[in-house]
């Protein structure tokens, strides 16, 4: 990153879709490696970074539960997979010789350390980089209001959401290609129109704390550092748009 970024601490929210690749199911190391770069690129320029990753690539709560499983019991099974992906995470960013740590809502310490907000903001102090995992700890709420909330709790100066495209649009682009994308809309734009980016909680909370989000697409390799430095292609949701 050679020009100066713009934040000072983010929260990169990544769907667990995206680490799966061109795989059908599960992790793709290869498309791990390559997120873990681009957050190292992130770290090398003094941006402290925290992480939220969902489970989608390994249990969704909500398909669980149109199967039968009680839905509680089927978002404890997804908070879970957030735990097998943080881990990946972990490894793949310590590979790359960037210090990390997974804190989990759900206390398991045999494999990580229990969320607790100011050992969080202490270990960003020290370059470290945090992943979040369980979500929020409870059911009935998604990894999307899980990164709002750390977001909010850490202080971040935005929230970051990679998705499988380069911003936010009308309908998804990939079944209809008349499709309108946005370069900025406002978080009352986002909310009244329905648009699918995060649901209606998480976009509440980022609006009530005065978060920005930005949605940008995690499979371009510098795409991360490109936002950060307010460069590239991305969508800004902000209070005025």
């Amino acid at each position: 990153m050679s020009s100066t970024p713009k934040y000072r601490r983010v929260l990169l929210k990544v769907s667990g879709e995206a680490l799966m690749g061109s795989q059908p199911y599960g992790i793709d190391i290869s498309t791990v490696d390559r997120i873990a770069a681009d957050v190292k690129d992130t770290t090398d320029a003094g941006i402290q970074v925290c992480m939220v990753i969902g489970g989608g690539n390994i249990f969704r709560g909500l398909s669980g539960a149109a199967k039968g499983i009680d839905r509680a019991t089927a978002d404890y099974m997804g908070m879970l997979a957030t735990v097998m992906n943080a881990l990946a995470m972990q490894a793949a960013l310590e590979r790359t010789g960037v210090p990390s740590r997974v804190q989990s809502a759900i206390p398991m310490s045999t494999v990580c350390e229990p969320y607790i907000r100011r050992r969080a903001i202490r270990h960003m102090e020290k370059g470290r980089v945090v992943i979040f995992a369980a979500g929020t700890g409870n059911p009935f709420f998604t990894t999307d209001t899980a990164a709002a909330l750390r977001a909010a709790e850490m202080n971040c100066d935005a929230l970051l959401k990679g998705t499988q495209v380069d911003g936010v649009y009308s309908a998804d682009p990939k079944k209809y290609a008349d499709a309108t994308r946005y370069d900025a809309l406002s978080y009352h734009d986002v909310l009244s129109r329905e648009l699918k980016v995060m649901d209606a909680s998480a976009v509440s909370l980022s609006r009530e704390n005065k978060i920005p989000i930005i949605v940008f697409s995690i499979h371009d390799r510098g795409a991360l550092a490109a936002v950060l430095r307010g460069e590239g292609r991305a969508t800004i949701i902000e209070e005025s748009a």
